[in-house]
């Protein structure tokens, strides 16, 4: 009867396929959470631009009192800034009557002699001026300003959206707390099952005088090489399915940020190495501190 031999189990060579797919997985879920949380960054924003302020000035006001006003106003931090220009814009009277009627169908000029609406300056606030404090503070000190009649914003939008915006914060975060627990324990799990068929050999390399470190370097080594390997494919794939999607939905682009995204893939391939690093610790440090009788 025809024999063969047997194909000799070197230290830190475990299969790693299993390890590979798992790890990918969990860090693709993760990193498809992350470019959902991008998008929802991204419509966030776009609905907060939605949030104006507009200030109406005083009746014959000069061009030198004009201006000196608006440069004030353009200056002031609260104004949202895009691509190094401010979100602002100046309204005369005659174009605010114009689209009054061109709104609601009527002409009051037929039968009012004077045009009663105000020349006025529109902005969009900055995010981080968005609470209902700031915001009342604002309008407040804009109030006060020489050459202003009245400001005025829309007081219930802005409590809808950051009610809304705070309720969706706390289910995302209790989603991504679940999810992290989760994909930590895959991880942790499956590497702890790859090292099994490794525990007689981690306790022979023990009994004939290997240290710790000299036992545990290969399976390290390996572990961070291919968590980082899993890291990087899981970010190939969230790239390409990113890419498809740009082109497969319109619209979809204007969500994007590819700084937040590179930060999203370099945090994947960081982490995949990191997590798989200590997992693998842990399971080796475990088979070493186990007594002949539990390794069966």
């Amino acid at each position: 009867m025809a024999t063969y031999p047997r194909k000799k189990k070197r230290l830190g060579q475990f299969k790693f396929g299993s390890v590979l797919f798992s790890t990918t997985l969990s860090l693709f879920i993760v990193g498809l959470f992350g470019v959902i949380l991008i998008q929802a960054k991204g419509l966030t924003s776009m609905i907060r631009e939605n949030i104006e302020m507009q200030v109406f000035l005083d009746k014959n006001l000069s061009e030198t009192e004009l201006e000196a006003l608006e440069t004030n106003l353009k200056n002031r931090p609260f104004v949202l800034r895009k691509a190094d220009s401010v979100v602002f814009r100046f309204i005369s009277d005659e174009e605010a009557a114009q689209t009054f009627i061109e709104s609601t169908g009527e002409d009051f000029t037929q039968f009012l002699e004077d045009n009663p609406l105000r020349d006025s300056f529109v902005f969009t606030l900055a995010e981080e001026f968005q609470t209902s404090e700031q915001i009342e503070q604002i309008s407040q000190e804009i109030q006060s300003a020489p050459g202003v009649f009245e400001v005025s914003y829309m007081t219930d939008l802005v409590d809808s959206i950051n009610k809304n915006l705070l309720k969706i914060s706390l289910v995302m975060g209790g989603f991504i707390l679940i999810l992290v627990i989760t994909v930590v324990m895959l991880i942790n799990n499956t590497i702890r099952l790859a090292l099994f068929s490794q525990r007689f050999l981690i306790r022979s390399m023990q009994l004939v005088g290997a240290t710790r470190g000299f036992i545990r370097k290969p399976f390290l080594i390996r572990a961070w090489v291919f968590g980082m390997l899993a890291g990087l494919v899981a970010s190939l794939i969230l790239f390409g399915l990113i890419s498809y999607t740009r082109t497969a939905i319109e619209g979809f682009a204007l969500l994007q940020n590819e700084e937040l995204l590179l930060i999203l893939f370099g945090v994947l391939i960081v982490s995949g190495g990191i997590l798989s690093f200590f997992s693998t610790l842990r399971a080796v440090n475990k088979y070493l501190n186990m007594s002949l009788d539990e390794l069966y």
